[in-house]
């Protein structure tokens, strides 16, 4: 096996392991609480202590539930069912868990889902399959939560999205879409509660110059940096947060650091050693910073190419939305023409 091989390898699992760290991290009470208090109207009046508490029942469960349950398959009450579709693969949540509303009898009254996102654009719209994963949790209550006609027993379901690299115009910055009433004709009104049962929140961290960064937007922006050392964030988590740092999460933070330092690391490796390979004039050094640029430009090329071809844009349309430099798009323009792809994609 040759050496870029290799190292293209150990960067991909490299890579799975630090996503793995970084959605247990995640998965931490008091760090799920922070996100609940922000961006969920039910808990805006209560403290995070208390949601950790007292309202996240249960342990949060770690792409452990998958997205396509078998429809035909045997049913079993709770969250830790392991079904998967055998028409359509096993897809899993991220991380997934219950709450309990404050003030309401319910024990269980909310199924809250919260995926990390690294690619804003990954050929679909997020926004889209945010939907599509809060329709799934609702339909799959079906033999859980309810059985026959008893629809009144549909729990709500949030779908929260927290998108690490978001284009500029949407850093730092937190979007709700739900379901609202619209009076089209007459004031008759139903209860609420029977139609506002699916939301989906979009988190677009941002950086510290960026405007509105405060409040969850940097406590997750500290959480999940590259530059920002572990001890500088375990200080701001308790001092700024009141994030109890227990062994655990000492834990996880520390290992979700160091394989962060080691996709950086091994990142460097595989560019040094592609320029290497192709002859670059500059030599090692050049190679670190040219390898990395590659990366970014094939992820930029493979996500244009998946817009043309998902949404049928043209190249300058999906260049718009990827927001490609002008001074880049000429050169993109000519990578397209030389990777096949839709026939809208070619025009100019």
């Amino acid at each position: 096996m040759d050496t870029e091989t290799t190292m293209a390898q150990g960067l991909a699992d490299t890579n799975a392991r630090y996503d793995a760290a970084c959605k247990r991290v995640l998965s931490e009470k008091f760090i799920l609480a922070w996100i609940m208090k922000s961006c969920l109207e039910e808990y805006r009046d209560c403290n995070v202590r208390e949601i950790a508490e007292k309202y996240i029942e249960g342990q949060p469960q770690v792409s452990a539930i998958p997205v396509l349950p078998d429809e035909s398959g045997t049913v079993i009450h709770g969250l830790d069912t392991e079904d998967k579709s055998v028409h359509e693969g096993t897809v899993t949540y991220d991380i997934r868990f219950r709450a309990i509303v404050p003030g309401t009898e319910d024990v269980i009254a909310l199924i809250v889902n919260v995926e990390a996102q690294n690619d804003y654009y990954p050929g679909y719209p997020i926004l889209k399959r945010g939907i599509y994963y809060g329709s799934r949790m609702i339909s799959s209550q079906y033999g859980r939560e309810f059985t026959g006609s008893h629809y009144e027993k549909i729990k709500k379901v949030y779908s929260i999205w927290i998108c690490m690299d978001p284009p500029k115009r949407k850093e730092n910055t937190i979007n709700r879409y739900r379901l609202v009433e619209e009076r089209l004709v007459g004031e008759s009104t139903e209860p609420v509660k029977d139609y506002d049962l699916l939301s989906v929140v979009m988190i677009c961290l941002g950086r510290l110059e960026g405007e509105n960064y405060q409040g969850v937007l940097k406590m997750l922006d500290v959480l999940f940096s590259n530059e920002t050392s572990v001890a500088d964030k375990k200080k701001i988590l308790e001092d700024e947060y009141d994030i109890p740092m227990t062994q655990k999460l000492d834990e996880e933070v520390s290992s979700m650091c160091n394989l962060s330092e080691g996709v950086m690391r091994k990142g460097v490796a595989k560019g040094r050693a592609e320029g290497i390979a192709k002859g670059r004039a500059e030599g090692i050094a050049k190679g670190r910073a040219e390898g990395m640029a590659k990366g970014m430009a094939e992820r930029t090329l493979s996500n244009l190419q998946s817009l043309m071809k998902n949404m049928g844009l043209s190249a300058e349309q999906a260049m718009t939305v990827l927001e490609v430099p002008e001074a880049e798009r000429q050169q993109y323009a000519d990578l397209l023409k030389g990777h096949p792809g839709p026939e809208k994609g070619l025009e100019q």
